[in-house]
């Protein structure tokens, strides 16, 4: 068999848990936390994306977390923060869209609900796609990881930059739906149909149940 015919015929198969990955998307203080950064004084355009986010993506990201922790699959974030404090180091495109979180900042921390354990890996990008302005993919491979979950903000901006960028790098990915947010629901309704052409599409209980499940088979 050439080695190529050893990767799945179909994105729409189970994780092999030895090789998967969580990657928690843009879960900072910066941009999902009420009352920081952008959300310092969020306007009514913000209602629908604040209460996803607090009463949906959060307490659903937290159980997903847990569970890849407990059966061994890495869990790594990603934070919009500059290399730089005045950030000369940022994309174009963050430069013209006014957005800089300074190196060090609590702004690019992952807040607390979600915070890294130990020594879990945090990518800081400066562009909406972290394979465009990290070395993510290189971190990855190191890893050993081929099926990549991915979650977090905004479901249409960055997650699903990650998402068809991990896709046409050879990763099988799997995007978890109401662990993502965006600020509006035809937004996010339209980015489904859209990243269903890069990855499968599951619910955090649909996940945490495969998970457990292959664990369980591999006992």
């Amino acid at each position: 068999m050439r080695a190529w015919q050893r990767f799945p015929t179909t994105r729409n198969v189970p994780l092999a848990p030895e090789r998967a990955g969580l990657l928690v998307v843009d879960m900072q203080y910066y941009c999902a936390w009420r009352g920081e950064g952008e959300l310092v004084d969020p306007g009514p355009e913000y209602d629908y994306f604040l209460k996803r986010v607090e009463t949906t993506v959060v307490p659903n990201t937290a159980r997903l977390i847990k569970a890849c922790r407990e059966h061994g699959i890495e869990v790594l974030y990603t934070v919009i923060e500059s290399l730089t404090l005045d950030g000369r180091d940022r994309s174009l495109d963050h430069k013209h869209s006014d957005m800089h979180v300074a190196k060090g900042s609590r702004l690019g921390q992952v807040i607390a609900p979600l915070a890294p354990q130990g020594d879990e890996i945090v990518i800081p990008k400066t562009s909406s796609g972290i394979f465009n302005s990290t070395n993510a993919e290189y971190v990855l491979r190191n890893l050993g990881i081929e099926y990549l979950m991915v979650t977090g903000v905004y479901s249409n901006q960055c997650v699903e930059s990650a998402i068809r960028d991990a896709a046409d790098r050879g990763f099988i990915v799997t995007m978890v739906e109401d662990c993502t947010a965006t600020k509006k629901p035809e937004w996010h309704a339209a980015c489904l149909v859209t990243c269903g052409g890069y990855a499968r599409i599951r619910s955090t209980d649909e996940m945490i149940a495969e998970i457990s499940a292959l664990a369980a088979a591999a006992e």
